[in-house]
């Protein structure tokens, strides 16, 4: 004999298969539960972690679900997620904090904080830049899988863009199995002169490259002890958004 506490609950989780997110009442009305059960049930299912209370007051599937598979994945919004990380960050060290990913060959520029950056960039969202140039694009580059990179390298064409982009595939190589090694990308001046970007990997919870955020700024703010510096704030981020994606190492 099934239990009817859990079957109900089952019934109210299968609403999120139809929809993205729903209120208090919407689940009332589609579950044909009593109001009193819905909220005890709501209550118990969100302390769980199946299920999460935005700020809009509306319902959504919990971070729980992105072990079991794509459906919860496909519906968060990394922007979301990043959004108030990359606040911080960039309230912190008054650079800008750039969120990229990739689309074909190229990495897209999806979000940026820059308030308090008095110098306007080359990075804005919607941008576009292929991924051998600049530490925000060349970060999904270096954390492929190994076929990928070689593929990629083997038949891209490195053309020059500002004074230091990375025009010599032996020095885009180099520059890669740093990056794996170090878990960040640096770079100055390859995607606009006297600018620098340190840039760390972003993985969802099958462990694959699926972003990236970077610290970018005027070039000679990238000097001596600030590397380490940024490339520790910008490493310490990325693993918070891939945390929150369900990603475990």
């Amino acid at each position: 004999m099934k239990n009817k506490t859990v079957v109900r609950s089952m019934d109210i989780l299968n609403l999120f298969i139809e929809h993205a997110a729903l209120t208090f009442q919407d689940i009332i009305e589609l579950s044909n539960i009593p109001k009193t059960s819905v909220y005890r049930m709501l209550l118990t299912l969100e302390e769980m972690g199946f299920i999460e209370k935005g700020d809009d007051s509306k319902y959504r599937l919990g971070l729980l679900f992105l072990t079991y598979g794509n459906l919860v994945s496909s519906r968060l919004d990394i922007r979301q997620i990043a959004y108030p990380i990359m606040q911080d960050l960039h309230k912190e060290l008054k650079e800008a904090i750039n969120l990229i990913v990739k689309q074909g060959d190229e990495a897209i520029y999806i979000e940026k904080v820059d308030i308090y950056q008095k110098v306007r960039l080359y990075t804005a969202i919607g941008r576009r830049s292929p991924l051998y140039a600049g530490a925000c694009s060349r970060v999904l580059l270096s954390f492929l899988q190994d076929d990928e990179i070689e593929g990629y390298i083997e038949n891209v064409e490195l053309k020059p863009i500002a004074l230091g982009t990375i025009i010599n595939k032996e020095q885009l190589l180099e520059s890669i199995q740093y990056a794996r090694t170090s878990g960040y990308t640096i770079s100055h001046s390859e995607l606009e002169n006297h600018t620098s970007a340190i840039a760390a990997p972003i993985f969802n919870f099958k462990g694959e490259v699926i972003a990236g955020i970077s610290i970018a700024g005027i070039e000679a703010n990238y000097q001596n002890e600030n590397v380490a510096i940024f490339a520790e704030k910008a490493m310490a981020a990325a693993n918070e958004i891939s945390e929150k994606l369900g990603y475990h190492r």
